[in-house]
């Protein structure tokens, strides 16, 4: 049978996009050590709650983001809830005070994303400690 050479053939739709970026966690690879140079402005968790507040206050209506330093686990859990917080308008330092681990571990990816702009890193001298207290916020 000879082969019809009269008609072309159908184009192939192919999809050029990059996949999309998987999903981070609330805290995944959020704890590191102490660095010299963390490369963002620094907030130290362990001031008052006052402090702490105002800082958050002015750093979640800017451009960029920045790392927390927490000496205990507790402090991270704390500074992590206060940013969530303060990005949603809400109660910072009830936040602080007790933090609503329900609500954090119920975020969507988008509210997680934008949380994890705003918080680059807890950095801390107990890594193991920190990580290990931020668990309770793995969905």
């Amino acid at each position: 049978m000879p082969h019809d050479s009269s008609h072309a053939p159908e184009p192939v739709a192919l999809s050029l996009s990059v996949p999309p970026r998987p999903a981070r966690g609330l805290t995944e690879d959020l704890v590191r050590p102490v660095t010299a140079d963390p490369g963002a402005e620094v907030l130290d968790l362990d001031l008052d709650d006052e402090a702490v507040s105002e800082f958050l206050v002015r750093i979640v209506h800017g451009d960029s983001g920045f790392v927390a330093r927490a000496a205990s686990g507790e402090r991270a859990l704390a500074g992590v809830a206060a940013t969530v917080a303060a990005l949603c308008g809400e109660d910072i330092r009830a936040a602080l005070a007790a933090p609503d681990l329900a609500f954090l571990t119920g975020l969507k990816p988008p509210a997680v994303e934008a949380f994890r702009e705003v918080l680059l890193a807890v950095e801390t001298a107990d890594v193991a400690a920190v990580t290990t207290a931020l668990t309770v916020l793995k969905s």
